[in-house]
């Protein structure tokens, strides 16, 4: 009877992950540049010392995502930009280290640099991007960016690091970043960039509304087995007790 217990256990928690998954994406369906959380689970059995492998239990594996793009809408603003098909924009996170997004909404931080609306500075080929005080940015599908001040000739100040690594080799941070799983990876000149144009979110809003319907069914049926299990166990109690 313990079995059906445990199997029906260990078969809820995998489905409470499942929730969460299927929240977290939902609660990012109007964030730009989201990639959608996807979530597998594979059979672990229960070893014990000394005694036979009789349990297995959910194990969830390695947490990916979407790798499909979002769709891309015109903004105008001459400081969005929006990746043309596969790709990525290279920024520094606060440890120092070089993570990737899709997410273009950037600004002029307070020193003068070039950075994302959440305060991370892109990397440059070059190094920082600095903007000049009260300069007009523009972007180029190269991710090469140009600063002109006032009526004077623009003059191009960097540009902006943009890779393409395989989406294997890409692993999904909690603050929705990606990191390389070999460090940092090389600029590729072939990604391109649309300006003035924001990607939107790739998460299916109807098809992880429908998920969220199918894992709470399928919770209900794990806890009603439970309850059977229970049920089951007490009719055991009873008429072993009735022979002794």
């Amino acid at each position: 009877m313990d079995r059906v217990i445990y199997l029906s256990m260990t078969g809820a928690k995998a489905l409470l992950q499942r929730q969460d998954a299927l929240s977290h994406n939902l609660a990012n369906a109007n964030t730009d540049g989201f990639r959608a959380d996807t979530m597998a689970f594979r059979a672990v059995p229960v070893r014990a010392q000394g005694t036979a492998t009789t349990r297995v239990f959910n194990l969830e594996a390695t947490a990916g995502f979407d790798p499909n793009a979002g769709p891309i809408r015109q903004t105008g603003s001459p400081m969005d930009i929006a990746v043309r098909g596969e790709g990525w924009i290279a920024v520094n996170t606060p440890d120092g280290a070089e993570a990737y997004t899709r997410d273009g909404r950037l600004v002029v931080g307070p020193d003068g640099t070039l950075q994302n609306h959440r305060g991370l500075p892109l990397v440059g080929q070059g190094g920082p991007i600095t903007v000049p005080a009260n300069a007009q940015v523009s972007i180029g599908s190269d991710g090469t960016v140009s600063a002109r001040v006032g009526n004077e000739r623009g003059v191009d100040i960097g540009r902006i690091k943009l890779v393409n690594p395989p989406a294997a080799e890409l692993r999904k941070g909690p603050d929705g970043l990606m990191r390389a799983a070999a460090g940092e990876a090389d600029a590729d000149d072939q990604v391109r960039l649309a300006d003035g144009a924001l990607e939107g979110s790739n998460v299916n809003v109807v098809e992880a509304m429908v998920g969220m319907i199918a894992v709470s069914r399928q919770f209900e049926m794990q806890m009603r087995l439970m309850s059977t299990a229970e049920a089951n166990e007490q009719r055991a109690s009873q008429l072993l007790s009735i022979r002794g």
